[in-house]
């Protein structure tokens, strides 16, 4: 190797030691890479040779996590802390981990929001709706004139009139209907040889195909003479 390479992975393993324990956060090659490279300008792999040395060389410490290796600064080379300086990195972590909750119920608000918003109608979209709205009301507005300005509209004592006849012939019909039923019933009760010859005479097979009984008469109707059937049970 020449002096000018050893001088550069030199200076690459420099860099990244002093960068690991600045941090002293675990690190994979490329993501020292990719964070150091636009700064310094090194080269993926002098950065994977660097740190392959510096792990040899007991600076750093290296861990194998499937096909990756993480490296991060050996804990014990690094200065221990004071208790002043452990309060304070408890104080600091307390005030962040309030930002952070704070940042997070931001977020959600936002979330929500934009939810409502991407649900809601937009702009062109109103003004869309109110002119088919305007049209529709303007639709209304002429058939009310319409209805208005005619000449053959329903007094209230023509409809009270209407109505009234409507019962009184409802009420007819229903009387009707009783007096039919109760004529059936009593003609169902006569012997066989007063009832219609319709009902005594022998069916036909085209007949009896047909449904009908003794005559002719579909089932229904002799049904009805017999007085055994009720259209509205």
């Amino acid at each position: 190797m020449s002096k000018g390479r050893e001088a550069a992975a030199g200076g690459a393993a420099a860099v990244l030691l002093r960068y690991l324990r600045e941090q002293n956060r675990p690190y994979s090659a490329q993501d020292a890479f990719g964070n150091l490279q636009r700064e310094h300008g090194l080269g993926k792999a002098a950065v994977v040779k660097a740190l392959e040395q510096l792990a040899q060389q007991g600076s750093v410490r290296e861990k194998v996590y499937g096909k990756q290796k993480i490296y991060f600064a050996d804990q014990e080379q690094l200065p221990a802390a004071s208790d002043a300086e452990l309060r304070g990195l408890d104080g600091e972590i307390a005030a962040r981990s309030g930002q952070l909750q704070a940042l997070q119920q931001s977020c959600r608000h936002m979330e929500a929001e934009l939810k409502d918003l991407n649900s809601s109608m937009t702009t062109p979209e109103i003004a869309r709706e109110i002119e088919a709205l305007r049209k529709d009301c303007a639709s209304y507005a002429e058939k009310l004139e319409r209805i208005k300005s005619a000449t053959n509209h329903v007094t209230p004592e023509e409809k009270e009139k209407v109505c009234r006849e409507q019962q009184l012939y409802r009420r007819e019909w229903r009387r009707r209907k009783r007096m039919v039923r109760a004529v059936l019933r009593v003609g169902s009760d006569a012997p066989l040889g007063l009832l219609p010859t319709a009902l005594t005479r022998p069916v036909s097979p085209g007949h009896r195909a047909a449904g009908c009984h003794p005559g002719g008469l579909p089932q229904e109707q002799e049904a009805i003479l017999r007085g055994g059937w009720d259209r509205d049970r």
